[in-house]
């Protein structure tokens, strides 16, 4: 597999550092190749969906984890505490462990997960916070006053209060 030099990147992108590290780690494989297989699904405008196959793990093989918009997925397989040994004539289900890493957009969050049926099913919304959210701005009025009323010899206006 060839690599990608993205240093020049880093150069011309003044603010974006940010995003030259997302494509730079994007472009490498955590060496699961493909295991174990996955989907992630649009639930709403702002609502998402992580589903993971991951047959033959437990819920206490399982641990999720968030740390600086890293969403962090992995399945340690306990052993068989009874001590019984079995002799496979052919073992097609995997049972190694995994690790699944999948960077967040900011403000996503993890609001559950459940495992059903061999599904592991994280579920993600984004929150934005309301200094992030669109807001209207009068014109005219400075930068930043928008929406407040004006003083007017220390006390409020009545006028641009109402």
């Amino acid at each position: 597999m060839s690599t990608i030099d993205l240093t020049p990147l880093y150069r011309t992108m003044v603010g974006f550092d940010r995003m030259a590290n997302l494509i730079d780690s994007a472009s490498r494989l955590d060496g699961t190749q493909g295991y174990p297989p996955y989907n992630i699904e649009r639930v709403a405008d702002d609502a998402f969906a992580i589903e993971i196959a991951v047959a033959g793990f437990s819920e206490d093989d399982l641990e999720i984890e968030t740390n600086d918009n890293l969403l962090t997925i992995a399945g340690k397989k306990s052993h068989d505490e009874t001590g019984e040994q079995r002799e496979y004539l052919h073992r097609g289900i995997a049972e190694r462990g995994f690790l699944r890493r999948f960077q967040l957009a900011d403000h996503v969050i993890v609001t559950g997960a459940s495992l059903q049926n061999g599904m592991l099913r994280v579920e993600l919304v984004r929150e934005l916070p309301e200094a992030k959210k669109p807001r209207k701005i009068d014109i005219g009025s400075p930068a930043g006053e928008a929406g407040k009323p004006k003083l007017v010899g220390g006390k409020k206006d009545e006028a641009s209060a109402a």
